[in-house]
C-alpha cells in the first residue's frame, strides 16, 4: 500500500510520517498493493474551534474509496481515530463481499453432498 502524507498548516515531521505508517500497518496487510492511502492533515487556525486538529484518510482500493476525518485537540489522537474509523469500514466491506452467499440453499458442491448422502441412507 503505498501512503501520502500532505500538510496544511502543518509541518509534515518525520515522526508524525513514522506514526502514520504504524497506525495503518493492519490496513496495509489486508489491502492490495495497488491499494493507496492519502492522508491530510490539517490545523484550523480559527481560536473559537476547540478541536483545532484535523486528520483525513482516503483509501483507495479496487472498486471502492473509503473516507474517513476526525478532529481532536491533538494530531496523534486524530490519526488514531482516523485509522480506527478506516479498519471498521474496510472490516464491514469485506464482510459484505464475504456475505452475499445466499445461506439454506445448496450450491453445485453440497447438492451432490446431500444427493449422496440420501442413497447411503437408503
Amino acid at each position: 500500500m503505498r501512503i501520502d502524507v500532505k500538510g496544511l498548516n502543518v509541518s509534515v515531521s518525520d515522526e508524525l510520517r513514522g506514526q502514520i505508517e504504524r497506525r495503518f500497518a493492519t490496513i496495509g496487510k489486508q489491502v492490495a498493493e495497488t491499494a493507496t492511502l492519502d492522508v491530510i492533515l490539517a490545523e484550523e487556525r480559527n481560536p473559537a474551534i476547540k478541536a483545532a486538529q484535523k486528520a483525513e484518510a482516503n483509501l483507495h482500493v479496487k472498486g471502492v474509496t473509503l473516507n474517513a476525518k476526525a478532529h481532536a485537540l491533538e494530531m496523534r489522537t486524530a490519526i488514531g481515530e482516523v485509522a480506527e474509523e478506516l479498519q471498521r469500514q474496510l472490516t464491514r466491506r469485506s464482510e459484505k463481499l464475504r456475505g452475499h452467499r445466499k445461506v439454506g440453499t445448496p450450491s453445485i458442491r453440497t447438492a451432490g453432498a446431500v444427493a449422496e448422502l440420501a442413497d447411503d441412507e437408503v
